[in-house]
Formats: structure tokens, sequence, C-alpha cells
């Protein structure tokens, strides 16, 4: 049970179902956008991410066994109750972890390449980041360990929330009953997370259980009048992959060369953050969408 990895195991099943999406889209039997360059972007992404991680999977795990060592509770692996309770708590870790890893321009640095691109499909699932660990967000999971829960069980159960979120990756499956779509993150509610509409934009950070998004304040549906554009808020409009993987890091460290004294902002500042504000954040993009749409409704209502 120690060596299980879900990610590991599910990799043919994502190779093979890539495979699937792409030739049921090119024979018309179900909804899915492809470019050739941009899933050898994804792909390539997705191989050394996994490599990346095997540099600082040791460190993160050593941490994890050092806080487990002063645990304050023992809690068994083989026990019904701590799988649902790890299940839980892992879900809204990752909640927050992404939440934060949207919010602050540093973590934001090291998540972005996963929303570059500009369709959203399976492929776009695996591209996943090369300085995720360098980022230290997987400290965010260390608590888990001081409860009392082996670093080996956390371990599984972040692999088993990763194994699910690559499904939510598709336009071919539109709604769910609405039930799961209430409790669950769906294709749908992920559609919205990946979407660079305003209306959209840091919304919907769930793993697997969209009740965090319902209870913190971030949930926002998938609305029929209003279909979701991908990518970034301001596109990078190349496939150069080292492009991809660093430009966040490298426009960081451009701004704090530049403007030193204020190397707080640059790095915890929300995305797009300047100190004379010149540039997008997500609230300024809110805000002028919401004046938009009062304007819009307040001719309607003269009309």
């Amino acid at each position: 049970m120690k060596g299980f990895d879900p990610v590991t195991l599910a990799t043919p099943f994502f190779i093979i179902t890539v495979i699937l999406e792409i030739v049921l889209a090119r024979f018309g039997a179900l909804k899915a956008q492809y470019e050739t360059k941009d899933t050898a972007v994804s792909l390539t992404m997705g191989l050394v991410s996994s490599v990346a991680g095997l540099l600082t999977a040791g460190a993160s795990f050593a941490a994890a066994m050092w806080i487990y060592q002063h645990r304050l509770f023992t809690i068994p692996m083989t026990a019904i109750w701590a799988w649902i309770l790890v299940f839980l708590l892992e879900d809204m870790t990752y909640y927050w972890f992404h939440r934060l890893s949207h919010e602050r321009r540093f973590w934001w640095a090291a998540h972005v390449n996963h929303h570059s691109s500009q369709h959203y499909n399976l492929s776009t699932a695996l591209r996943q980041t090369w300085t995720g660990g360098l980022a230290g967000t997987w400290a965010l999971w260390l608590p888990l360990s001081l409860i009392g829960f082996p670093p080996a069980m956390v371990l599984i159960q972040k692999g088993v929330s990763l194994v699910y979120q690559y499904w939510i990756h598709t336009e071919a499956i539109r709604r769910l009953p609405r039930p799961i779509e209430a409790v669950f993150n769906t294709p749908s509610h992920h559609r919205v997370h990946h979407a660079r509409n305003p209306r959209y934009l840091d919304r919907n950070y769930a793993g697997i259980l969209i009740i965090w998004d319902r209870m913190f304040g971030t949930f926002q549906p998938e609305l029929d009048e209003e279909a979701c554009r991908y990518g970034l808020v301001h596109n990078l409009g190349t496939f150069n992959i080292v492009r991809v993987a660093f430009h966040e890091w490298i426009g960081m460290a451009q701004d704090i060369a530049r403007q030193p004294r204020h190397i707080l902002g640059w790095l915890f500042g929300a995305p797009g953050w300047t100190p004379d504000g010149s540039r997008d954040t997500s609230a300024k993009l809110k805000a002028e969408w919401a004046a938009r749409q009062a304007a819009t409704e307040s001719e309607r209502e003269a009309a």
C-alpha cells in the first residue's frame, strides 16, 4: 500500500484517452479542439514535470516524515474513517493551495503554465509545472502529517486527487446530473476555472469537491449565455516550451531588478500588480466588467 502511486498507474489511461478524444473529435463524435503544437507542449510539459517532481520529492517527503515524528495523534492507514477524513482534509488543502497559486504572483509563476493553452482538452490536464516543488507549496500539506496521517497516506490521496482532476479537462461532457454538479468538481465547473472571461476569473479552485468554492465564496457556474474563452488574460502567442515554463519567473525577476524597493509587491502581490496600478489584475478586470454590465443594465432600464 505504501508504494501505491495512483498517477503512475493511471498514466496509460491518460495516453489512451487523449488519443481517443483526438480521434473521436476528428470524426465529429464529440467536441474537442486540438492543435498539434499546443498538444505537443502540453505533453512535454507533463513529461518534464514528472522528472522535475522527483528532484524535490525526497526533500518534501523527508520534511513530512520529520513532522510525522512529532505528530499529535497516530492515525491508522487501515481504518476506513481515516481515509474519509484524509480525503476531506487533503481536498480542502488542495483548494487553498490552488487559490494561493492564483492570488499571489510567486506561486502563480509556478502554476501559470497550466493555464497557458488556448484550448481545453484532456492534454491540457497534463500541462503541469516544472517549478512547483521549488515554489514550496508542498509545505501546505505538512499539517496533515502533524495531525497524524502517515506521509504515505497523504501522498496516495494527493495522487487520487490528481487522477480525478484529469477527466474534467474536456469539452466533450456538457453537464452532469444536478446532485453531482452540486457536490463534485466537474468539466463544467473546471471549464470556468480555465476561462479568461472577466466573469470567470479566479473561480472554482476545487480539486474533487466543489463544496469548498461554495463555502468560501469562489464558486461560479458555467453560463449558457457566456461561452468560456481559454488561456491567459494576455496570451503568450508562442509554443516555445521554455517561455511557457518560465515566462512569469523571468517577468517577475525583471520587475524586481527594475524596481527592487517594491520587491514584496512584485513577489507576493496579485498577478498583474504594479505600484501604479497600470497593469491588469483579476480584480481590476472584474471591476471593469461589472461597471460595463451595470451601465448596460441602466441603458436597458432607461429604454
